[in-house]
């Protein structure tokens, strides 16, 4: 989920996941998969920048560790 400003100053938050496109139009229009749309005060750049790093912080999240069969210990081969 990242945090977005829409032009009338309302802060709301939106999937990450659910964004399909994001324009300059000149205003920055987000379309989400679900054919909604909502023009925001952030840059295109900005709104990238932040799915991005919520991308990153999911990612870091699910890294998954496994146990060797031979040691029992986590990464050793």
């Amino acid at each position: 989920m990242i945090y977005i400003t829409r032009l009338d100053h309302n802060t709301m938050v939106v999937n990450a996941e659910l964004i399909a496109t994001v324009e300059s139009t000149p205003d920055t229009m987000l379309t989400l998969s679900n054919s909604h749309q909502f023009l925001v005060q952030e840059t295109v750049a900005e709104v990238v920048a932040r799915v991005l790093e919520y991308r990153r912080q999911i990612n870091g999240a699910l890294r998954v560790v496994s146990a060797s069969p031979d040691t029992g210990q986590p990464g050793k081969t």
